[in-house]
């Protein structure tokens, strides 16, 4: 069973690099995607989209409510609702893709037991992880999971490894 977290400093393409491995490979991936929200080229925040359903919504902003990280507050609505729950139920798919495993999503217990049970699966799984987190859940991933690196060197040649490593 297959396990790799991706890693590196934030804005280096982590997420890129996660969705062109899904793009190659022919297998029915779920789970969960991040993404900037950007306006007039300023970052407000991260939207949360279920992979398998296309089900979009707001992780964090600078302008909702709740736990607040940095200048962002992190939308526990929407991380359970739409997060937790495509983790959950992707249990039934080929590959497991978790976009990301960090501060703001660990601030949802439903996040953290989702992760936590397809971890005690036997699901394949392509994370994530965040560089610096002390977080137990964290810490697990990366004593279970072979964690690599992305940089700018090796950020275009990293989708295709990937993906090899899963085919």
């Amino acid at each position: 069973m297959l396990r790799i977290a991706i890693t590196g400093k934030p804005g280096v393409g982590k997420s890129t690099v996660v969705s062109k491995v899904v793009e190659k490979l022919e297998l029915k991936a779920c789970g969960i995607r991040a993404a900037e929200i950007r306006v007039n080229g300023k970052r407000q925040g991260f939207s949360i989209e279920d992979i398998d359903t296309g089900r979009k919504g707001i992780l964090s902003h600078i302008d909702c409510t709740g736990p607040k990280l940095g200048k962002y507050h992190v939308n526990l609505e929407d991380l359970d609702d739409i997060g937790a729950a495509a983790i959950r139920t992707a249990a039934g798919c080929d590959l497991v893709v978790i976009d990301e495993v960090g501060p703001m999503e660990l601030r949802s217990e439903n996040f953290i037991r989702a992760v936590e049970e397809v971890l005690d699966s036997d699901r394949p799984i392509l994370a994530v992880l965040h560089r610096s987190s002390k977080h137990p859940l964290a810490q697990r991933i990366r004593k279970d999971f072979e964690v690599l690196t992305v940089d700018e060197n090796n950020r275009d040649d990293l989708p295709e490894r990937i993906a090899a490593r899963f085919r």
